[in-house]
């Protein structure tokens, strides 16, 4: 075999330049070198031929390669490889006896890229790629060729609320994990995040300090505050910061993702705990609030909010005051502040008082109008006859209204001087028009008390004249009692006969001697006007009656009553008795 070479040789160099070229090929063929071609190796081969299905390589072995053209399609389907074109491919598979071999393009350029994603892990750099889509755990990542898994937690600092949405998205990855033989990836983008804020926090501690204003990024938002990114290190905002006003929830203010300047309020270097501030950018409005609010200053302003107790109302932008649910309305009784005034509404108010220590202000609305009251204290003073229409009927009395928001009681009891009245509807039903007297006008109480009964005059003060003690009437029985008799003697003027003043006897139970509506005479044996009583006595009266017996027969007996009759004596009796 030497020798054969060696003449070969030799001849080769008298040879013309085309036998020259087939000596060197055959001396090629005949190197023991030619071929030596390592399955599973990467090498450079040069396109030779390109056809619809397949892209011929030549490798300098006894055979070109036949590689499938879809694996030098792009996305369209249109074959990027041209002849002559230098191409990697990968040696899978070559037969010695045959001179035949199997190369992959694709193999190639996965085996390059697990090459370079190797260097990247070990040289603890990044690598660009696009998430492709989810999947259980996590989702799939395009390395450009070769498909990583990315585990659902490595995706960012905090969980993502919608996985969907980084579908499609680009970002720079750290390798963590390589298997070529499974050709498994495991990437991480939360491994940067944490060593981009580590070292975000560290730049931050050094520079950071009270009264600094700084950038942040909003992180969360809470019912008490918001939580703003610093940058590596995280920052309260609490609620009562963000603005001079009153706000309900932080949503009002601010958005997730919004970019915000805040004012450092404190730091704690030990616990690294940031307080910031918003509304501390701008100038306090409470700053001399006495002066531009003076006590009795008539201004508009907008209901803010309403509570139980009355509405706030924004006076400018983070000045508000609270106009009490008692300061609303100088007439009506309110249950809520909804029956006078919404939220958005623009109000007349006048200034009360203010606190700027505590940022008070407090507010009427009641005021911006005269008080009634002083109107009907001044328009009907007591003793005034007017004349009004029944509003309202209650067990009680009778409301009538007398002006705008201010009704006047006519109670049960100043209806009648002597009717006992059960229920005023017994005489009146609402929308009656009835005239009354004014008995009292109570500004500071609110209290317009009314009578009917008034206008005329009480017959219980002619009562003393009409049925003096000694008296005797005649009047009807209307009620009867276990502690006696109610009589009758004229409309509305009843008088009692205590049971102990029935008779000389013990009587336990009056209904058993005496009938409702029956007529009876009793003696009278006190009166009084003030106390409105008329006292009877029927055992009195037959007592008199008992001791004018016997003088009644003497008297029949002499000479002086010859002739007369029963009448004349009984006449004679009678004047007598009144003498007495």
């Amino acid at each position: 075999m030497d020798v054969t070479g060696e003449t070969l040789n030799n001849n080769s160099q008298n040879l013309p330049e085309g036998e020259l070229n087939f000596e060197s090929a055959l001396e090629d063929y005949l190197n023991p070198d030619f071929g030596e071609l390592d399955e599973g190796a990467i090498i450079t081969g040069e396109v030779v031929r390109v056809d619809d299905d397949f892209v011929l390589v030549d490798v300098n072995f006894k055979s070109e390669g036949q590689i499938s053209a879809s694996e030098f399609a792009d996305g369209a389907g249109n074959v990027k490889v041209a002849v002559g074109d230098k191409v990697d491919v990968f040696v899978v598979r070559k037969n010695e006896m045959e001179g035949t071999i199997v190369l992959s393009h694709e193999k190639a350029k996965r085996m390059q890229l697990f090459d370079k994603l190797e260097d990247i892990q070990e040289g603890n750099s990044e690598i660009k790629g696009k998430i492709m889509r989810r999947i259980k755990g996590g989702y799939t990542v395009d390395l450009g060729g070769v498909e990583a898994f990315l585990p659902g937690s490595h995706v960012d600092l905090r969980p993502v609320p919608d996985m969907d949405a980084l579908v499609g998205e680009e970002f720079e990855f750290r390798v963590l994990k390589i298997n070529r033989r499974r050709s498994n990836v495991i990437v991480s983008r939360r491994v940067l995040l944490e060593e981009e804020r580590e070292s975000k926090r560290s730049e931050l501690l050094k520079t950071l300090e009270e009264g600094q204003v700084i950038t942040g990024k909003v992180k969360n938002i809470t019912e008490y505050g918001v939580f703003v990114d610093l940058g590596g290190l995280d920052g309260l905002l609490h609620i009562t910061d963000m603005s001079w006003k009153r706000i309900k929830h932080p949503k009002e203010m601010v958005q997730l993702g919004q970019d915000l300047d805040l004012k450092v309020l404190s730091f704690d270097k030990d616990s690294q705990k940031v307080s910031l501030g918003l509304k501390q950018l701008v100038p306090d409005p409470w700053e001399n609030i006495s002066a531009k609010y003076p006590e009795g200053a008539r201004l508009s302003g907008k209901v803010t909010n309403l509570v139980d107790y009355g509405a706030f109302v924004e006076l400018e932008p983070g000045v508000e005051g609270l106009v009490h649910i008692s300061e609303m309305s100088w007439t009506r009784k309110l249950r809520h502040p909804s029956q006078m005034v919404r939220t958005g509404d623009e109000v007349e108010v006048v200034i009360l008082g203010v606190d700027q220590d505590k940022k008070r202000i407090s507010l009427g609305m009641k005021q911006i109008k005269p008080n009634p009251w002083d109107v009907v204290a001044e328009k009907y003073p007591e003793g005034t006859i007017l004349e009004g229409t029944i509003k309202n009927i209650t067990e009680f009395g009778l409301f009538i209204g007398i002006e705008d928001g201010i009704d006047g009681l006519i109670h049960v009891s100043d209806i009648s001087w002597t009717k006992k009245i059960r229920h005023p509807e017994e005489l009146y039903k609402v929308g009656d028009t009835v005239q009354a007297k004014v008995l009292t006008v109570d500004k500071e109480n609110e209290k317009f008390t009314l009578g009917i009964k008034q206008l005329n005059e009480d017959p219980w003060s002619q009562v003393p004249a009409r049925y003096p003690v000694g008296a005797v009437i005649t009047g009807t029985v209307t009620n009867i009692t276990d502690f006696g008799l109610f009589v009758e003697v004229e409309e509305g003027i009843e008088g009692l006969v205590h049971v102990s003043e029935i008779s000389s006897k013990k009587i336990k139970n009056p209904s058993e001697m005496f009938k409702e509506n029956v007529a009876i005479e009793a003696k009278v044996i006190h009166v009084s006007a003030e106390e409105r009583r008329l006292g009877l006595s029927i055992k009195q009266l037959k007592e008199a009656e008992e001791r004018r017996k016997p003088r009644e027969f003497r008297t029949t007996s002499g000479s002086e009553s010859a002739g007369q009759t029963l009448g004349d004596i009984l006449k004679q009796k009678l004047e007598e008795d009144a003498g007495e």
